[in-house]
């Protein structure tokens, strides 16, 4: 029964954005594309554009869709996007994404360079737009510049949008000590955004999202007790702090929001809170993520019997 079902899981870079999912599969590299799209009038780059358009200000879900794509799409696409429209502000960001994503750290300095340029460029075609700021971020973290030197580049971002999920996460992930900071800066930031956040936020689980941090490089370092972290009495309210000021407020559903669900879940299950488990469980659906399951054994497996509990 397991094996049946785990066909029905829908683990995908597009999470539950059906839109960017439908792009990418169209957009998805084959034979033909060596031709970038000859015999159609209709440019190659045409549906990454209209997608992103269709996007509008959500910057959220504008980032989301940047960064799935930047990692995702032949790069074919993107060059000839920037090369048929140079002035347009969604190929710039699209493209800075794309050389911080995949060029500077495998082609030497020369391309590191070119990357910064293209995000800086990015940004002031799009001046209200986080995305190159947050590409920017991202290429320092690959380049392992130390974190004081990071947080302008992040304040920039959230400037332009105060309470971005991608920004503070993207932080998160810098400071953790799996990233280039320590478990004091990732717990203080992350607990400090999450009570400045406002109701709804799904910054709320930042503390949460943190924990998980903490047990992965735990367990990276040992192997066995990482998982007594969620035995704590400050890790139980970290989890109500999560339900209540976010799962449970009528907030709208977040670019990432099954990634969220899916780190929710994961805490309830590992703080023996099954009941509580069983409508996160409910609102994610098919929708697993690769991570944080995949700090346990068998994640598929793993999240299949949690999720379909008849107790839950």
């Amino acid at each position: 029964m397991l094996r049946r079902r785990r066909h029905s899981l829908l683990v995908r870079p597009a999470l539950d954005d059906d839109a960017l999912h439908a792009t990418l599969t169209e957009l998805r590299p084959t034979p033909q594309l060596h031709g970038l799209g000859a015999g159609s009038s209709r440019p190659l780059w045409q549906p990454v554009a209209e997608l992103l358009r269709d996007t509008g200000r959500d910057w959220d879900r504008r980032w989301h869709r940047m960064s799935v794509l930047a990692d995702r799409l032949p790069v074919s696409v993107c060059e000839r996007w920037i090369t048929e429209r140079p002035g347009d502000g969604d190929a710039l960001v699209l493209w800075a994404c794309v050389r911080c994503v995949r060029r500077a750290t495998a082609s030497g300095r020369s391309a590191v360079q070119d990357a910064e340029r293209a995000c800086l460029r990015a940004a002031e075609a799009c001046p209200g737009d986080p995305t190159p700021w947050l590409a920017l971020l991202g290429l320092m973290h690959s380049l392992a510049v130390p974190p004081r030197d990071a947080v302008p580049v992040w304040t920039e971002a959230v400037t332009r949008a105060p309470w971005h999920r991608g920004a503070y996460h993207r932080l998160l992930s810098y400071l953790s000590p799996r990233g280039h900071g320590s478990v004091a800066d990732m717990i203080d930031f992350a607990g400090h955004g999450a009570a400045r956040a406002p109701h709804g936020s799904p910054l709320a689980l930042l503390p949460v999202a943190a924990r998980v941090e903490l047990v992965a490089h735990r367990q990276r370092q040992m192997s066995f007790g990482a998982d007594s972290h969620w035995n704590e009495s400050r890790a139980g309210a970290e989890i109500e702090s999560a339900l209540a000021e976010w799962f449970h407020t009528a907030a709208a559903p977040h670019a990432e929001a099954v990634a969220d669900l899916n780190i929710l879940a994961f805490a309830l299950v590992r703080a023996h809170r099954p009941a509580d488990a069983a409508p996160v469980f409910r609102r994610i659906g098919r929708h697993m993520t690769p991570h944080p399951w995949d700090l346990l054994p068998e994640p598929e497996r793993t999240f299949l019997y949690w999720r379909d509990r008849p107790d839950t």
